[in-house]
């Protein structure tokens, strides 16, 4: 199926590596010219160099986009490098190792709503200027299947919902404008140096146990099954669906 994205532009947030990577890679492939941004400058220069190498046409800023003049910069950086931005890919997050509500410290449940919700709020309000101009645009927020049932962090969870919520505002108010705005919510993906990767080798049995009573098909996601499902989000043969969160899990996730 051709998506219909050759010599489209777009900006992915926390590329550097897993599935931010991968969403990279994979719009690359479809003809994409991307820009690729994280916080660390060695991640993301190596991440940029390979996929060079691979064919891919990518540029790249080191940024914060958990604070607003982060966000802002890199979005100007990635329209002055690309000529436009046609799509915005807001992957940032993490639960930063936050707890529980009974637990959690303020500076954890600052950082985990800055950059897991107000990554996208501050990269979006800038984006939307630009795709306004340009006549639409594709907006997809990386979610959590967390941000539709419980989970142990309570910043977190809180976080992923207000995300949810989030999708179907901009979903509605920004249609006049003709830019669609989904969500995708993973469930457990497994890469090198990711928050999996580090438990199973921490903890081995208990991880085991966990895939084996927790995932119907018996392991773990990978980054490319869930790139896969954003790319064509991203694209214009899911030209009539905005305003979604859909699940990426394998049927890990229990809400309806």
């Amino acid at each position: 199926m051709d998506l219909r994205l050759n010599g489209k532009t777009a900006l992915v947030t926390g590329s550097s590596r897993g599935i931010g990577r991968a969403i990279a890679a994979t719009l690359a492939r479809e003809g994409v010219r991307v820009c690729l941004t994280a916080r660390g400058a060695e991640a993301l220069e190596a991440t940029a160099e390979t996929l060079r190498a691979e064919g891919a046409e990518v540029t790249q800023v080191v940024a914060d986009v958990a604070t607003p003049e982060g966000a802002t910069q890199a979005v100007d950086t990635a329209v002055q490098a690309l000529g436009g931005l046609d799509i915005l890919v807001n992957n940032v997050g993490g639960s930063g190792g936050a707890g529980a509500f009974d637990v959690a410290t303020p500076a954890q449940w600052t950082d985990v709503l800055n950059r897991n919700l107000l990554s996208a709020v501050w990269c979006s309000q800038r984006a939307v200027e630009v795709m306004r101009e340009r006549g639409g645009g594709s907006i997809v927020h990386l979610n959590s299947i967390f941000g539709r049932e419980y989970a142990t962090s309570a910043p977190y969870t809180t976080a992923k919902s207000g995300l949810t919520a989030l999708t179907k505002e901009m979903a509605v108010d920004l249609a006049r404008h003709r830019i669609r705005v989904n969500g995708v919510a993973p469930g457990s993906i497994l890469f090198p140096g990711g928050s999996w990767d580090r438990r199973q080798q921490a903890e081995p049995e208990k991880v085991a146990r966990m895939v084996r009573d927790e995932m119907p098909w018996g392991r773990f996601g990978v980054p490319e099954e869930v790139a896969d499902v954003v790319v064509f989000l991203c694209s214009e043969r899911a030209r009539w669906v905005t305003g979604v969160t859909l699940p990426v899990d394998g049927g890990q996730g229990r809400a309806f």
